[in-house]
């Protein structure tokens, strides 16, 4: 085959069309049902590879990258094993509404359903989960497949798309096109509905924001910010998206997560508007549906998303507005600052009360290991402006949402899905993305052995990233919902864990490990002060995080402290 062949495949129409899109940046695990795409990468030195230890670590990357630069992040797979683990990212960049791109390799056309070897439909598999799944079964079409993929990803509300490729499509010779999305115009909400909104909030005493990740998008959190300024606000961020308003702010009410105390939820009921702008009111922001009252709110609701599949789903909204809400909070903010300011000032403050009471950092100390709230502290008070707090799902994660105070450009990179095995692939990519950043990334030692082998790529690339592993031989999480509804029985959740500073070594880091609390505050200052990768292991309580009185170690297999 020719230089001038290999520069004219569909395999190159394919790279040609993301590559106009602006992709820069796949991660990949090789295989041989896509060697084709493989081989037209050489020929875009434009685009970094970055090959992965697993399909899964890949997918988390590609889905962190589509959360940071607002484009699909891409990833590609082989058939069957390679799509099957994949599809952990598919499911977190559905939930995080995140636009991914999941390419994967398949058999030879002529042996489609006929259950060939590693052969899966994916349209059946990936249905239920990717905005659009599409085989292409002609070389000619694959350029055009890649142009709606990227335009699915982003459209309405964003999410994965899938491209499946048989191996035997790859390499024919097909016209070059490099065809590129436009930007879409922000949808701008209609002007009777903003009206209807204005005249809410003139109303209104007790008005109460509830911001979502639409936000995180270029000039949202200045609209955010100015508009609850502008008719003082005070604003609660949806699950997991405490950077899109400053934590230290005094309009900052906090966060709606998993277990928000009693008080708090009483005081967000007791509003009198709710102003749901650019979250879907999902089940863990809306505390499994109850708040606001489902279906009809006892205050009046308005509902702003990009999305009309969204709006008024779970929730009769007084108002529904179909449309950007960034635009929406800008629009909103141009008009006049009526109502009682006093009012609000006094019920602004009463939420913010509340909240630093529950933000306030707890005296913890514990027999059984460093309290992991102990090395959050330390963090936060070291942290820098453009710190990116990588995070996996776990109890070790609680202090970071409830105590640490984020402020743009600081970022928290945690997944909606809840998926163990995020925060090291995370780390990857937004240490890539933003290599001048300061990431560090927090993990248990149960999603550290998920996906940890993926921090190679730091120590090949000398990626300064800051890995900490809270050990506590323990899926902690669940030992916590056994001790309170099993107390005593605790079948599964014991964890035998290798020595990780070794392991760190092992892969070319610094590594130390911390065994008392008096130990943390030097070593996180280490650990931040690095410009290469640096991991700490901290010998984590596991009595801390379990209700008083349990016996949080009956069972555990302790690998004796080092000297």
């Amino acid at each position: 085959m020719t230089a001038l062949t290999k520069l004219n495949t569909s395999a190159h129409a394919l790279l040609d069309t993301l590559t106009a899109n602006g992709v820069d940046r796949v991660f990949v695990v090789p295989g041989e049902s896509y060697l084709g795409v493989l081989d037209a990468l050489s020929d875009f030195p434009e685009v970094d590879v970055v090959t992965c230890r697993h399909e899964g670590g890949a997918s988390f990357m590609a889905c962190a990258d589509g959360k940071l630069t607002g484009r699909p992040g891409v990833v590609m797979v082989s058939r069957g094993p390679g799509a099957t683990n994949a599809a952990i990212g598919l499911h977190a960049a559905q939930q995080d509404a995140v636009p991914l791109l999941l390419i994967v390799g398949q058999v030879p056309k002529k042996d489609l359903r006929r259950e060939a070897f590693q052969e899966i439909d994916y349209q059946r598999m990936f249905g239920s989960i990717a905005k659009w799944v599409c085989e292409v079964t002609s070389p000619e079409a694959l350029a055009e497949a890649a142009f709606k993929a990227m335009r699915v990803a982003v459209s309405g509300t964003p999410g994965p798309v899938v491209l499946v490729i048989p191996e035997d499509v790859q390499q024919q010779a097909v016209s070059q096109p490099a065809w590129t999305v436009p930007a879409s115009s922000a949808t701008q909400p209609d002007a009777t509905g903003l009206a209807h909104v204005h005249a809410l909030i003139a109303a209104s005493n007790r008005p109460l924001i509830i911001a979502g990740g639409a936000f995180e998008a270029e000039g949202g959190r200045a609209a955010l910010l100015t508009l609850a300024e502008t008719f003082h606000i005070p604003v609660a961020v949806a699950f997991r998206r405490h950077d899109v308003f400053p934590n230290t702010h005094p309009l900052y009410a906090g966060n709606l997560d998993l277990a928000n105390p009693a008080d708090q939820l009483a005081a967000f009921e007791s509003s009198d508007l709710i102003l749901a702008l650019g979250t879907r009111l999902g089940d863990v922001t809306t505390q499994g549906y109850t708040f606001p009252q489902h279906p009809r709110p006892s205050q009046r609701l308005v509902h702003c998303f990009a999305d009309a599949h969204i709006v008024n789903q779970h929730f009769a909204a007084d108002v529904g507005l179909v449309g950007d809400p960034i635009a929406c909070a800008r629009a909103l903010s141009a008009m006049p600052a009526e109502g009682d300011r006093a009012a609000r000032e006094a019920w602004a403050a009463s939420l913010r009360g509340i909240h630093d009471r529950r933000a306030a950092w707890p005296v913890c100390t514990a027999a059984d290991g460093v309290p992991f709230v102990n090395v959050v502290r330390a963090l936060a008070e070291a942290a820098t402006d453009d710190v990116m707090i990588c995070l996996d799902a776990g109890t070790f994660a609680a202090p970071v949402y409830r105590h640490f105070p984020f402020v743009y450009p600081q970022r928290l990179m945690a997944s909606q899905s809840g998926a163990m095995g995020y925060g090291t692939p995370a780390a990857i990519a937004a240490q890539l993305r933003y290599p001048a950043a300061r990431v560090v990334c927090v993990i248990g030692d149960g999603g550290f052995m998920m996906t940890g082998n993926e921090m190679m790529a730091a120590a090949e690339r000398q990626l300064p990233i800051l890995f900490i592993v809270s050990n506590n031989n323990c899926y902690g999480s669940i030992r916590l919902h056994q001790a309170r509804t099993y107390p005593g029985r605790y079948v599964g959740t014991n964890l035998a864990s290798p020595d990780f500073v070794m392991m760190a070594r092992a892969f070319g880091m610094q590594a130390e490990y911390v065994t008392q609390a008096d130990e943390v505050d030097a070593a996180i200052q280490r650990g931040l002060t690095a410009r290469m990768p640096y991991f700490i292991e901290v010998r984590t309580s596991l009595a801390a995080i379990l209700p008083d009185g349990v016996d949080s170690i009956a069972g555990l297999r302790l690998r004796p402290n080092p000297a």
